[in-house]
């Protein structure tokens, strides 16, 4: 499984990704060894995240969130905390 996921960073930035591990990926960001964009703008909170049955399912739901406008992803995120 592969998830898709956006983080907010420690200015209100959105970060998003795809990991095979949210968890391991999380810890990489918040310590450094994550990508460029979160080593600058750490830390970081997971708001959400989505599951795909393969990678590269996974890359382009990213390729295309990234895409979005910060409403958009907000609106996402918000969508997602109401079913829980």
């Amino acid at each position: 499984m592969w998830y898709v996921y956006i983080l907010r960073c420690l200015d209100g930035s959105f970060y998003t990704g795809a990991s095979s591990d949210v968890g391991r990926r999380l810890k990489e960001h918040n310590s450094g060894k994550g990508g460029k964009y979160t080593r600058m703008h750490r830390p970081v909170e997971l708001l959400y995240k989505e599951v795909h049955p393969n990678r590269s399912i996974a890359q382009k739901r990213e390729s295309r969130i990234k895409t979005w406008p910060r409403e958009k992803k907000l609106a996402l995120v918000k969508s997602e905390r109401g079913k829980r």
